[in-house]
């Protein structure tokens, strides 16, 4: 049973709890990149982001060294090409390119890492240098050098080079990673590998292997709006306005329908028996035509479409290449004529004119369009992307196979599938456990209860050692404030999925906080809360539990809004400024902890971790109670589980509970505090426990008096009734002596 002090022997933990935000102010200048995060949400212009001129505003001789002039941007992804003299002549050295222009992969930020990247003309990377990044594990954690050390390694690595992140085999080299920062490693190692290979494809270095020419099968046959959207024949595209930063009217941005028309029976059903061989007429050998159909705010033709023009906000993509039409390549479309199709405000037929595209292998329609930033009160050109794929059933042979880039999180699972399954068993078993936690209280008491000490304790060991040392997955309020904005403002399951483990611990604790409230992550499985037990535990084995005690009720029920008033101020400012929120953040010891490491980390950052563990020594988990705010997170939620510990009615004037409850979550009336408490399930043991439970205790000691039997406990904490044992025995006295023999 937890000891209490008085008001004078709690001053020195009342103004540690009272000082540790003020400990934070040191912690931000004490970051180690404070002083030079130079690329951390970096401002780039748009010129270089878009403008023609990429080299006047990026630093591209620094990643094609011995280049002495560079091109405009050309090609689609667009390029640029350098130059040097040689003889009096100007030859082309290498290509210099930025990664946005071509892949969009989101790093642990949910953003791209902004990448310039050097080739030469043999498809050997000259050099790498990131303009932008967003990573919070670099803002206020790791120093930016290690990605600078990191990203060192693909000098020399050729374009087409099988790159992975870990251990190298047969056909695959392996990089090494960035410990507390492997998604970022993932995603950038994606980034400027897809980048080298698309562009070394487009330029001639690597060669396109040939693809047999597409042959439609006899298939001949109407069909109407839905089945044709069913099997795949149209796509459709549709974005929202609050996708691009427009003001909703109540219509999307662009409501857009597409598909091939060369394909017989969807030609056929399309135009019509005559539309379709007349659009056949007039097509070329190696021609393809595609229809397209919109409503919404926009348009796809673009407003500033003119004759001779180009339509510039639509393209066609198709591995690297890209396609984009002209006048001379637009063909009206008056009228869709399967059943259920759709109204329109605009409409066309567009003439694909290249041998290199090939309909029976997938290829993209991109739509075009400038995104609004209503922050910054700036404008980027984005892309927003539907496949299309021929359904098989026209295609003689069927589809081809083809062989899709890995996404980084799908990468990052398939390499850690036994860790998963090993978490996944830990979590699953301490639900397990819990859901049999009246078995368990049952058949312990007071004094005596290892069936719950012992579990307990190798779980926190497991929490501590397994998932936060090892596996790092330690949830964070940074995670909290990363899904408010995802909500708001674009969601991205890859961004969620990225980390495995912390993908699979949220779940697991929004369904047991649904369930039991916050306390089965935060008592039992929370790694910094499971190390301040242990340490906690580890000052009584080391005879100091004389001097371990607890605050003053009354003083801990004003320090305990302390977190919540943190976590209302974190997602505050993350509104505001999400790099000022996360600097914030460092009121969490748990990068510090198991992220970076204490040793990777400055005098401030360790002192805050050391004084909290101090003072867990003496007094049970103070962060968790007075300071977490991912714990006040999952407080406010918690509130409203499903089900909740059981009580008597004794124990509005009964303070046996509240005496030993270390998560000070009983008051003075014998309610619990669900958004405190840590479900240690002292309480449950004492409502079972007829030499502890002072209702109970009373009630056995009557009987042992009197000399009547003690009848076993019922599921609301009271020895069933003498006279229902009675009753019960004679209605089956009765029912036996009913039956014939």
């Amino acid at each position: 049973m937890n000891k209490r002090i008085d008001r004078t022997e709690a001053g020195w933990l009342a103004r540690f709890l009272l000082c540790a935000t003020v400990l934070i102010g040191f912690l931000i200048p004490a970051s180690p990149v404070s002083a030079s995060t130079l690329m951390y949400d970096a401002v780039l212009s748009q010129e270089l982001m878009q403008g023609p001129d990429l080299c006047a505003h990026a630093p591209c001789a620094d990643v094609l060294p011995g280049a002495q002039e560079f091109s405009k941007r050309k090609g689609m992804p667009s390029y640029v090409e350098a130059y040097a003299q040689e003889g009096g002549e100007k030859r082309v050295v290498g290509y210099v390119f930025l990664s946005t222009d071509i892949v969009d992969i989101p790093a642990y930020s949910g953003k791209p890492i902004i990448t310039l990247i050097g080739m030469d003309t043999r498809g050997i990377i000259t050099g790498v240098r990131i303009l932008k990044h967003s990573e919070p594990i670099l803002l206020a954690g790791l120093p930016e050098s290690v990605l600078v050390t990191f990203i060192r390694q693909y000098l020399g690595k050729s374009a087409d080079a099988k790159l992975e992140i870990g251990d190298g085999r047969d056909g695959v080299t392996g990089l090494d990673g960035i410990s507390g920062a492997t998604v970022t490693a993932i995603a950038e190692n994606q980034v400027i590998s897809r980048s080298a290979y698309d562009i070394a494809r487009q330029v001639g270095i690597i060669k396109a292997v040939p693809r047999p020419a597409a042959r439609f099968t006899a298939v001949d046959e109407r069909l109407d709006w839905n089945a044709l959207l069913k099997e795949g024949s149209i796509e459709h595209l549709r974005v929202e306005a609050k996708d691009v930063g427009a003001p909703e009217d109540g219509q999307p941005y662009i409501d857009l329908y597409y598909g091939y028309l060369n394909a017989p029976a969807v030609g056929k059903s399309i135009l019509g028996e005559h539309g379709y061989k007349r659009l056949m007429q007039d097509l070329q050998a190696h021609e393809h035509a595609i229809f397209i159909v919109a409503n919404g705010q926009s348009s796809f033709k673009g407003s500033g479409f003119v004759r001779g023009g180009i339509y510039d906000r639509i393209q066609v993509r198709q591995d690297p290449m890209s396609f984009t039409f002209r006048d001379t390549d637009y063909l009206n479309l008056y009228q869709l004529l399967p059943a259920g199709a759709p109204q329109f405000k605009e409409s066309g037929i567009f003439i694909i004119r290249s041998a290199s595209f090939n309909p029976a292998w997938p290829w993209d329609l991109s739509f075009l369009a400038n995104k609004a930033d209503a922050q910054k009160g700036t404008k980027t050109f984005t892309h927003f992307d539907r496949e299309y794929w021929l359904p098989a059933r026209y295609l003689e042979g069927g589809r081809p196979h083809v062989e899709r880039p890995q996404p980084a999180w799908k990468a990052i699972w398939n390499a850690r599938l036994l860790d998963i399954g090993l978490f996944t068993l830990i979590l699953a078993a301490t639900a397990l456990l819990y859901s049999q936690r009246d078995r368990l209280v049952r058949a312990s008491n007071r004094k005596h209860k290892p069936l719950i000490s012992v579990p307990r304790t190798v779980l926190w060991i497991a929490s501590v050692g397994f998932i936060g040392f090892y596996l790092k997955a330690q949830p964070s309020i940074t995670q909290v404030m990363t899904w408010f904005h995802s909500l708001i403002h674009q969601w991205k399951w890859e961004l969620f999925l990225s980390d495995p483990f912390i993908f699979i611990f949220w779940w697991f604790m929004i369904v047991t906080v649904a369930l039991w409230g916050r306390g089965l992550f935060c008592g039992w499985l929370c790694p910094f809360g499971s190390l301040q037990h242990l340490a906690y535990k580890l000052g009584g084995w080391l005879g100091l539990k004389r001097f371990q005690r607890l605050l003053p009720k009354a003083l801990h029920d004003k320090l305990k809004w302390i977190k919540y008033v943190v976590f209302a101020v974190l997602v505050g400012v993350s509104f505001y400024s999400m790099e000022a929120a996360e600097t914030l953040a460092e009121i969490e010891p748990f990068k510090t902890t198991f992220l970076v490491g204490i040793w990777n980390r400055s005098w401030p950052f360790v002192l805050f971790v050391t004084a909290i563990l101090g003072i867990s020594i003496l007094s049970e988990r103070p962060y968790c109670k007075y300071l977490c705010p991912l714990g006040a997170g999952l407080a406010i939620p918690g509130k409203f589980r499903l089900f909740g510990l059981k009580r008597k009615s004794e124990c509005q004037t009964c303070h046996a509970c509240a005496a030993g409850c270390g998560s000070h979550a009983i008051d003075a009336k014998g309610n619990i505090d669900q958004k405190e408490c840590l479900l240690c399930l002292d309480c449950m043991v004492m409502y079972y426990d007829d030499h502890a439970c002072p209702p109970l205790v009373k009630e056995r000691k009557n009987r042992e008096k009197q000399g009547l039997p003690l009848t076993r406990i019922d599921a609301k904490g009271y020895f069933v009734p003498l006279e229902s044992v009675r009753r019960h025995l004679h209605d089956k006295a009765a029912e036996v002596a009913a039956r014939p023999e």
